[in-house]
């Protein structure tokens, strides 16, 4: 059985690890999800990117969203506002929030995310094993212009509230470098036979993840083929605004780029979209396998097919090795 290990954060993540499954369905898979994006509101422990991999995977995710709750309701949101209660930014719906009220007795009761996500995914059954990336506290905040001065904002106010508008000057995983690995995170990369990056933001998802001392090192030396899959398409992002926190690490928002980003210390292979074909040579000049396929996670059966091409990119890495 093929084990292939996946580094997973938000909407993007969490679509091509629906591809994934439809392209290896008899493979192990095990999905390091991003915690950087998770924070507290109303007393509440919420874990955005772990959600969203759980909902999309065990059918209750908002397909239009890509978050959030399919048939959802506001009733205690709108109850909230009522009592002038925010932030109002961030609309927990009312199915959504069992969820994290269920997170937050757990973690209270003393059991560390990661037992807590196992038990979350009893119900929901998503079909991969999934992992935080560590049962430590860490959140992704983004530097800022505030007036005449800078500030820090948690990265969901400056993604949700603020749309990713004022220029980031800084991104900063706060916490991740004293953060250990959650139980299971190293174990399943040693014994992996790929590593895949799907199409989620380099900076703060898939980039948090690598945050974590640790994961980096584990998939540098795992000695398996790492392919990863570019989340930006004729030079701007496939969704969301991972262009604006590439600017704020330095990298441009190109397919090449991304892929330097990573660096071939880390990144075996890469996949481009057909319309970036002519990034192929520049990607290959640093040493990393590349090759220009269709990447636009269209419907499910499109996904497959570009995690099957990233599993065939992976088998000719092998090859290339084997003695």
């Amino acid at each position: 059985m093929q084990r292939i290990v996946v580094l997973a954060g938000g909407t993007g993540g969490a679509r091509f690890l629906r591809g994934l499954k439809l392209a290896a369905p008899e493979a192990e898979i095990t999905v390091i999800g991003n915690t950087g994006d998770d924070i507290h509101l109303f007393g509440l422990k919420v874990c955005p990117d772990l959600d969203t991999v759980m909902y999309t995977l065990g059918g209750g995710i908002h397909e239009e969203q890509g978050w959030g709750r399919a048939e959802e309701t506001f009733t205690v949101k709108e109850e909230l506002a009522a009592y002038g209660v925010g932030p109002d930014w961030f609309g927990l719906g009312d199915r959504d929030m069992a969820t994290h009220v269920v997170r937050t007795q757990m973690l209270a009761a003393g059991y560390p995310l990661s037992a807590v996500t196992e038990a979350l995914c009893r119900r929901w059954e998503p079909g991969v094993r999934l992992l935080p990336m560590t049962d430590d506290r860490v959140e992704t905040h983004v530097l800022i212009d505030d007036g005449d001065s800078r500030r820090a904002v948690h990265f969901q106010e400056y993604w949700v509230r603020l749309r990713a508008e004022p220029e980031a000057h800084a991104v900063v995983p706060v916490g991740a470098d004293t953060a250990t690995p959650a139980p299971g995170v190293l174990e399943a990369v040693a014994e992996a036979d790929v590593v895949l990056f799907p199409p989620s933001n380099p900076v703060v998802s898939v980039g948090t993840v690598l945050a974590v001392p640790g994961i980096r090192e584990a998939i540098a030396a795992a000695g398996v083929p790492v392919v990863g899959l570019s989340p930006i398409v004729g030079g701007a992002p496939v969704r969301g605004m991972a262009d604006k926190v590439l600017a704020a690490v330095g990298v441009e928002a190109t397919a090449a780029a991304v892929a330097e980003h990573y660096g071939s210390g880390l990144l075996d292979g890469w996949l481009v979209d057909t319309r970036d074909a002519d990034a192929v040579a520049a990607v290959e000049s640093h040493g990393i396998r590349c090759r220009a396929v269709p990447l636009m996670m269209t419907d499910p059966e499109a996904t497959a097919a570009m995690a099957r091409e990233a599993l065939d990119l992976a088998a000719a890495l092998t090859a290339d090795v084997a003695p």
